[in-house]
């Protein structure tokens, strides 16, 4: 009769893990499918919930081979880990990142007194796969590329129902995933919408992989407001040097309404997904930004940056510097449409030149602009373009 009076979340999933193991009764609506189909892969793999997880490391060679394949990956983890780790700090969570099979190759740091399992699951080269560790948020994400939380007794092995942990995909410029983010609580569940907050640096963790992988891309910024051009929430695009759209994250894809699924296939071309010619994006530069009409009507504020081979040059987006805009009949800050083709390039005046036919021609361009600029001083230009001078000498042979 006790089981009649359960009163929390918690308690009510505790009930229906019994029922399901010992009874075969299904836990409808009272855990996610998510964490059903889990415990269901886990059965059809003979694991007996009762056993005691052991978090063991795969191989060192292993383990060192994970870290070198996903040094993109990694590299942008540590640009976030430590604010990740000072904004969890006094939630008594800890964060982790694993590759896509599921190895730990980074963890913030977790020495609390409470803690039994974290210190021993959160070491580099542990394996969180959902065949050795069972039901766990990192699991499921890689199957289902959602994110992902698992509470207290959603976990499979009762030895791990102390943690409760949420987890993100990570998707590379091919829409793959590249990793997992996962913020675990030993103990304590969250007092947090902890979906949330991992979601928001899987976000800015995914950015800076995808803008890493861009190897002579156009990298497209885009946003309703020009404060979040640098935030998670930017919409992102690569443009290639025929002008084809090779990537785009998922707040480009909320953007300009196209489907948010992973599928980076046949995105199209930026002059017709943006109404914006990609010369005219490729031929300015600078570290502005402007404003630009999407074809939903969405007013945006647009920043371009071209990579070229390990150096990365800012560039102005299409158009004037931002101006203050007129309020319309609603209210809203409006501007009239931007005519691209009588946009104002902000750069020093030069001889006429055809319009560049690709990324590397307007490369080229603004090579050769640079070198008039600094009066032929190729050492001068690349300070200035902040290269070096052998990729000066390799875009321009006649120097």
């Amino acid at each position: 009769m006790k089981e009649l009076f359960v009163n929390t979340q918690a308690e009510r999933v505790a009930v229906a893990r019994q029922r399901y193991f010992e009874e075969g009764q299904l836990p409808t609506g009272v855990v996610s499918d998510a964490v059903f189909q889990s415990w269901a892969r886990c059965q059809r793999n003979a694991h007996d919930p009762r056993a005691k997880v052991e978090f063991q490391p795969v191989t060192a060679s292993r383990a060192q081979l994970a870290l070198q394949k996903n040094r993109l990956l990694h590299s942008a983890w540590q640009n976030e880990a430590a604010e990740l780790d000072a904004v969890l700090g006094s939630t008594n969570c800890s964060a982790l990142l694993t590759d896509p099979t599921g190895v730990l190759i980074g963890a913030t740091c977790s020495a609390r007194a409470n803690e039994s399992i974290t210190p021993i699951a959160h070491r580099i080269g542990v394996n969180f796969s959902e065949e050795l560790v069972g039901t766990t948020a990192p699991g499921i994400v890689v199957r289902t590329g959602q994110i992902a939380c698992v509470r207290g007794a959603e976990h499979f092995f009762e030895s791990v129902n102390a943690m409760h942990c949420a987890a993100a995909p990570i998707r590379d410029i091919h829409g793959k995933i590249a990793g997992v983010l996962d913020i675990s609580s030993e103990g304590m569940p969250f007092n947090f919408d902890a979906a949330t907050v991992v979601g928001f640096y899987a976000s800015s963790i995914e950015n800076r992989l995808l803008i890493a992988q861009s190897a002579e891309h156009l990298i497209v910024r885009f946003q309703i407001s020009p404060a979040m051009l640098d935030t998670p929430m930017a919409g992102l695009m690569g443009v290639d040097m025929q002008g084809r759209i090779v990537w785009r994250n998922p707040a480009a894809a909320r953007l300009l309404g196209m489907s948010q699924d992973s599928d980076q296939s046949g995105l199209g071309r930026v002059d017709e997904i943006l109404q914006s010619s990609f010369s005219e994006l490729a031929s300015s530069r600078g570290d502005t930004h402007s404003l630009l009409r999407l074809p939903n009507g969405l007013l945006v504020h647009v920043r371009c940056e071209l990579q070229v081979r390990g150096a990365q040059q800012q560039m102005f987006a299409l158009g004037k510097p931002t101006q203050d805009l007129p309020p319309s009949d609603g209210g809203a800050a409006l501007a009239p449409p931007i005519d691209v083709a009588q946009a104002e390039i902000l750069v020093a005046p030069v001889v006429e030149s055809t319009e560049p036919a690709s990324l590397r021609d307007a490369d080229v361009d603004l090579i050769a602009r640079t070198l008039k600029e600094c009066g032929g001083n190729v050492s001068a230009a690349a300070r200035k373009l902040r290269v070096s001078r052998g990729l000066i000498y390799r875009r321009m042979p006649s120097i």
